[in-house]
């Protein structure tokens, strides 16, 4: 039987990564948005908005990180 405190620290994990993913899929929505917009106008503004699209990425792996931090309390901590 698992025991309530190591099902919990799987579920943190879970919550961490999925929320960050969650995240990062909204704010690259929005910048897409925008950018698509913007490059409508300036079609030079591709490597710009291209990098900003890309920037959102960082948050999925702040989520994989404090994901694994977490589960290092189920061994031992």
């Amino acid at each position: 039987m698992v025991e309530i405190t190591t099902s919990m620290v799987a579920i943190s994990s879970a919550v961490a990564i999925a929320t960050s993913a969650f995240a990062a899929a909204w704010a690259e929505k929005n910048i897409a948005v925008a950018g698509v917009g913007a490059m409508a106008e300036k079609e030079e503004l591709f490597g710009k908005v291209l990098i900003l699209t890309v920037i959102p990425e960082t948050i999925v792996l702040f989520g994989f990180v404090i994901a694994y931090l977490i589960l290092g309390l189920a061994k031992g901590g």
